[in-house]
């Protein structure tokens, strides 16, 4: 029974993929996987909406595995497009749609068409080389079509959970600014106090001793082979924990074309030093998971990370099941990288991509011995959160419409989201429930879990579709991902650019001409309800609090010139800007004071990377990378004016004011900041700022900023 449960599952893939071309005419299509667990559901989107009426007029109908019509909760969503099927419990169905159940359109002559989809309890493992390649074999058919993308391009927002902002700030040394309080965050800088661990390109991590501030040096350096290229640190105790790609020859036994088309694998790997002597680190161990890293996470003694994997379906002529696994390596087991067992493979309700989320659980207790486990599942990912207790990935679904050749367009306008919740217990990763929701998340930060509720925010449609225009919302949803209440339709032709959840208030920034900051009460998972908003010039797409009632905004000042083909005026982007907002009235916002920096051009990482930001909590201090531009007076030639940090004192009482100046101002013809020697982070130990760019490290005095030391670390 388990075999046959688990061939239902597999064989499910897209209708699409057999329905778009085949049985409808006029183009019509549906989006639907052909699986589903009983507790979330089912649903189907259709790419014309179909009649309010079908479901009474009995036009749309369900039935199960012997033919016969079954009750389930039926609702349609979406103007009609979205089909939601519910009630029903694990088994095989068929939902069948008559041809005058679609609005306006008309299915084959064939007095009825099905859509097939099973229902299942739980999520199970693969069982066979075939069933995989099944699984894949409908992806390739599906994405070997002419498919156009057309996606909004736009700046990563930033946002922030409940607890963050607890790291970076506290005790006599830096932290990371983690997003979750308790939860670290991998970063390319990391520090104990007394040394300085980062990744600043070579291939290499350097390690500096800073227990002398007069006199800071290079205390030893972690050189890699040119296949390995590390890019974020942990550390753990005794233990610094490195993260990166290594690139290496495919095993692939016997199947010389797979060889060919795809002869390098790059894999996530981890390396654990010993560094009870920080300047002779010694390798205990090393494990790796095959894809690009997505996120990873430790709290207490356990790691968590996440990669994705999009094995090369084009570049082999045949598609073999066991080289469709994905591989993975442990020093303690092994020494050669092994294919994932197709018992730790799984696939996640509403898969519909060819490609996998692969998570590895570690151990740290101990490093040398402890267990680690890695678990495969079928259906990518994009977005990652986690709290103490439980991991989150978020995928987007994007509805297709049809062309009046045969080509299919991916409409970005219709952009939903598929959310996976999976609980923690060590390496214990188990799946526990899922949920579609309207729109579409822009990064990690869209989300957060506080006191048993998940709360999300999203967009759904783009600012320049004028048929589909954007609208935003906000969601709540309970235990096992269903919407207790959500706020919806806010800021229309707008799109999210920052969000903050701070218990029970959440605040939103939405953009297109002005900056509106909604304050959101979520203190009744039922019935959120918007309290206040503030409009103004710019926007801000960071935000950090900085006490109950004020928040800091970074991002940038924008000014709006006159179209000269008419219509609405053109926005452009101005210098940065730091913004305090004042939230004690929750129902009246201001921004209290603002600091405009630079002019057009000018940039910061803390824009688009939250662990860019430096703080010192006992000082109040905020700090942040900088390349500082603005025209010259040539025809609005814009370049360089100079580059390094600033370092402000933010309070309540005396707003923003700066009290580190640490730029260094362009030379004659210098046009662009010279990467190699621009500042990437800053950090604090005990009375000591410092400055980390790829070439050096720089020390100043926290109470003058004046400059005490430096040194090279190439």
């Amino acid at each position: 029974m388990r075999k046959k449960v688990i061939w239902l599952f597999i064989t499910a893939f897209i209708t699409i993929a057999t329905i778009s071309g085949a049985l409808w005419m006029d183009k019509v299509t549906v989006t639907a996987s052909d699986n589903a667990l009983s507790e979330q559901g089912w649903s189907a989107t259709f790419s014309t909406p179909l009649r309010k009426d079908a479901l009474d007029s009995g036009d749309l109908y369900i039935t199960n595995h012997n033919g016969r019509r079954v009750t389930a909760t039926v609702m349609l969503d979406n103007a009609g497009k979205t089909l939601q099927v519910k009630g029903l419990t694990a088994g095989s169905y068929a939902l069948h749609v008559n041809k005058n159940a679609v609005d306006g359109k008309y299915l084959t002559s064939r007095p009825v068409d099905k859509i097939k989809f099973t229902v299942h309890e739980t999520i199970e493992s693969v069982a066979t080389a075939k069933e995989l390649k099944i699984y894949f074999e409908r992806a390739k058919s599906m994405q070997q079509k002419d498919m156009v993308v057309e996606k909004e391009e736009s700046k990563m927002a930033s946002a922030d959970s409940a607890n963050s902002s607890q790291g970076g700030g506290g005790g006599d040394h830096s932290t990371t600014n983690n997003q979750v309080e308790g939860v670290d965050e991998a970063d390319t800088v990391k520090t104990d106090g007394n040394y300085i661990y980062a990744v600043m390109g070579n291939n290499q991590v350097t390690i500096t001793d800073i227990r002398k501030p007069q006199k800071i040096q290079k205390a030893g350096a972690i050189k890699m082979e040119d296949e390995f290229y590390p890019s974020q640190l942990f550390l753990h105790e005794n233990l610094l924990i490195v993260l990166g790609v290594k690139y290496e020859p495919h095993g692939y036994e016997g199947n010389e074309a797979a060889k060919i088309s795809r002869s390098m694998n790059g894999m996530t790997t981890v390396r654990m030093y010993e560094i009870s002597t920080p300047s002779t680190p010694k390798l205990i161990r090393e494990i790796g998971a095959e894809g690009y890293l997505n996120g990873a996470r430790k709290t207490g003694d356990m790691m968590y990370f996440v990669t994705n994997v999009w094995p090369d379906l084009w570049g082999m002529p045949s598609l073999d099941g066991d080289v469709l696994r994905p591989q993975v390596y442990d020093s303690k087991e092994d020494k050669e990288t092994m294919l994932l067992d197709y018992a730790d493979i799984a696939i996640l309700p509403g898969a519909m991509e060819p490609s996998y989320s692969v998570i590895t659980a570690v151990d740290l207790s101990s490093p040398a011995e402890s267990k680690v486990v890695t678990k495969g599942y079928l259906g990518g990912s994009e977005q990652l959160y986690m709290s103490a207790d439980h991991l989150y990935l978020t995928a987007t679904i994007y509805e297709t419409n049809a062309a009046t050749s045969n080509k299919m367009i991916w409409n970005p306008g219709i952009a939903n989201s598929e959310l996976f919740k999976f609980t923690l217990n060590k390496t214990d990763v188990t799946f526990h429930s899922s949920a579609k929701l309207k729109g579409h998340l822009l990064n990690q930060f869209s989300m957060d879990e506080h006191n048993g509720y998940f709360r999300v925010v999203t967009t759904e449609g783009n600012t320049w579709d004028d048929k589909k225009s954007s609208e935003n919302h906000l969601f709540i949803l309970d235990e096992n991902l269903k919407v207790t209440g959500s706020v919806e339709g806010l800021a229309k032709k707008e799109r999210i650019y920052s969000a903050r959840f701070m218990g029970d208030k959440a605040y939103m920034v939405t953009f297109r001409e002005t900056d509106p900051l909604f304050v959101i009460d979520v203190a009744d998972p039922a019935a959120p309800k918007v309290l206040g908003e503030l409009k103004i010039p710019g926007f801000s797409n960071y935000l950090h609090p900085l006490d109950d009632n004020h928040l800091i905004g970074f991002g940038y000042e924008t000014t709006a010139e006159k179209n000269p083909q008419g219509g609405e005026p053109i926005i452009l982007t101005m210098g940065m800007k730091v913004s305090l907002f004042d939230v004690t009235d929750f129902n009246k916002p201001k921004e209290k004071d603002t600091e405009i920096i630079g002019g057009r051009g000018t940039h910061s990482p803390i824009q688009y990377d939250h662990k860019a930001l430096f703080q010192h909590k006992e000082r109040n201090l905020y700090g942040f990378p900088i390349a500082i531009y603005d025209e010259t007076g040539k025809e609005d030639y814009i370049g360089l004016q100079s580059s390094g940090a600033l370092v402000y004192e933010i309070t309540p009482e005396h707003g923003i004011v700066l009290r580190g100046d640490l730029l260094k101002k362009n030379t004659r013809g210098e046009q662009y900041e010279e990467w190699e020697k621009e500042i990437q982070r800053l950090l604090y130990s005990k009375d000591v700022l410092y400055t980390i760019s790829m070439k050096e490290i720089n020390n100043y005095s926290l109470d003058t900023y004046a400059p005490i030391d430096g040194v090279p670390i190439k």
